[in-house]
């Protein structure tokens, strides 16, 4: 068991995207981690939209490249599971803004939907073999997770959900985020980006302790 760490800091970001394989292959280390945080220290998930809106088919140089990182987070982070049928029964798309603004959406009902509609994206995408670049996988997803349906199909697609998807992307170039997953101590208006370790908590929870 970690031990809670002390910290006088503000606000840790976690710069995502709920459709990067690496974002997933952290996933089990990040709760790992937000557990073990101080209650002081504010956490904040922010959209970082690694790819914009498109209806063209992923060209298959491109599809090849992603299935190649599947194979390499397997192998570098044990126990880390990806369906590969996904590239067999889907029409993938290089598109993962829709999936981002499917997580705002959510959040706009209850916070509480927020990683819950993360982790619903994640396990469609890599377990399910199902597409989240497309909105009727969206739209199934909230109804799954018992989101009012009408609402969730408004708001996925309103400007405003828009605008504050740019916001999002905004603030992580802004911290300084450089991919997909990335963390960012803050304390006091300066930003450090802290290094990932993707199986080992206590490494990053060592760093936020050393700045706090």
């Amino acid at each position: 068991m970690i031990e809670k760490k002390q910290s006088r800091g503000t606000t840790l970001y976690y710069v995502h995207d709920p459709m990067c394989s690496w974002c997933w292959a952290f996933r089990p280390t990040w709760r790992k981690i937000s557990e073990a945080l101080p209650a002081e220290l504010s956490v904040q998930l922010v959209l970082g939209g690694l790819a914009p809106d498109t209806q063209e088919p992923m060209p298959e140089s491109l599809q090849m490249q992603i299935r190649s990182i599947w194979k390499t987070i397997q192998a570098q982070v044990p126990d880390t599971t990806f369906n590969f049928d996904f590239w067999d029964t889907c029409r993938p798309r290089r598109s993962t803004y829709p999936a981002c603004r499917a997580v705002i959406a959510a959040t706009c009902q209850r916070p509480e939907y927020e990683d819950a509609m993360i982790l619903a994206i994640q396990q469609a995408y890599y377990l399910e073999a199902r597409n989240p670049s497309d909105e009727g996988t969206l739209i199934e997803l909230a109804v799954d997770l018992g989101l009012n349906a009408t609402q969730f199909v408004r708001e996925l697609d309103a400007d405003e959900t828009h605008d504050a998807l740019l916001t999002q992307i905004a603030l992580g170039r802004q911290l300084g985020a450089r991919g997909f997953p990335s963390l960012i101590f803050e304390r006091n208006g300066s930003c450090r980006l802290l290094q990932i370790d993707y199986i080992d908590p206590a490494h990053l929870l060592q760093q936020i302790d050393d700045d706090g």
